[in-house]
């Protein structure tokens, strides 16, 4: 009978791990609740539409600009995704602009890290200053915006931008808190909350009663926030007190949708969760990478675009967006 030594066992293990092996995929949807087929096909796969960038953020579906506008963060440009596939820019250098917004009249407002700014792009291509300071002290820097249901801009702003070197300027703090700010027209600028930690993306359902905020306090501190938190809109535009809609046991909550029926939308460290309007988690769509931006578009609206690292993905659902 052959003896075999130890050694030679753990040699035959290690050839056997080397060996090329067919993998099982891990399936792109994985629904958590039978509500989730609703949402989308559980044998959908995203197409990747675009890569190459360095951290794509900020995707705003614009047609009359082109196509989907993104924000590449750190190599400081925004560019336009249009139908052929094809990336073009559109602005260079972009002031590391990070989070796009159109307002009601279809002018593309721009969060920029470098500026510490929202700016607006008019007809002429002109850019007017909407924010760059609060009390009279310069904003944080502004991160991610969404057009409000009273037709105001409505804007985080963290400090991410004058914390990582390759996504702004290095720079300390001048506002005592992290808050989010209204701007219903250029230099009219309130505070609405400053409950978050790091406040980052942001969104309204669709009868804009009820108001949605990432916190990503763990992304600057392991032990800092990482939860979504949703407040009451009062009829004159104030929020009430937040509760907490849904909490992540890793990574932080980045970038936030809504589709017509309520269910919430987030970009997270394992790709988009999708949540119901009661906050129950109802299935998650994987991406390759930490994803950092969602946003509904297309013809139809059902087509969900998502930012993860420097790629961005689409995925035709079932539903669509607000």
């Amino acid at each position: 009978m052959p003896s075999f030594r130890r050694r030679d066992v753990l040699a035959a293990g290690a050839l056997a791990l080397a060996m090329p092996r067919e993998a099982a995929a891990a399936p792109a949807v994985r629904g958590l609740d039978p509500r989730f087929a609703e949402v989308v096909d559980p044998a959908a796969r995203p197409e990747t539409i675009y890569s190459g960038g360095r951290w794509c953020e900020g995707l705003c579906p614009a047609p009359h600009l082109g196509g989907l506008v993104f924000s590449d963060v750190k190599a400081n440009r925004i560019s336009v995704l249009g139908p052929d596939g094809r990336a073009r820019t559109f602005r260079d250098p972009s002031n590391n602009a990070n989070g796009n917004a159109l307002d009601r009249a279809g002018r593309l407002v721009t969060c920029e890290h470098r500026g510490r700014r929202v700016v607006r792009r008019e007809p002429d291509g002109g850019l007017t200053v909407l924010a760059d300071t609060f009390a009279g002290r310069p904003l944080n820097a502004p991160n991610d915006a969404v057009l409000g249901p009273d037709g105001a801009i409505w804007f985080t702003d963290p400090v991410f931008g004058i914390r990582q070197p390759d996504e702004g300027v290095m720079a300390e703090p001048a506002q005592g808190a992290r808050r989010v700010y209204r701007v219903s027209e250029p230099g009219r600028v309130e505070a609405m909350t400053d409950a978050a930690d790091q406040p980052n993306g942001l969104a309204f359902a669709p009868d804009g009663r009820t108001f949605y905020l990432s916190d990503a306090g763990a992304a600057l501190q392991p032990e800092g926030a990482r939860a979504i938190l949703a407040f009451p809109v009062g009829p004159d535009h104030r929020l009430g007190p937040p509760r907490r809609f849904a909490e992540l046991d890793s990574g932080a909550p980045d970038g936030l949708a809504v589709d017509g029926a309520g269910r919430l939308y987030a970009a997270c460290e394992d790709g988009v969760r999708v949540f119901d309007p009661d906050g129950i988690w109802l299935g998650r769509i994987a991406t390759p990478r930490a994803a950092a931006n969602v946003a509904f578009g297309g013809p139809e609206g059902r087509r969900l675009f998502v930012s993860a690292g420097g790629s961005i993905h689409a995925l035709d659902l079932r539903v669509a967006g607000r």
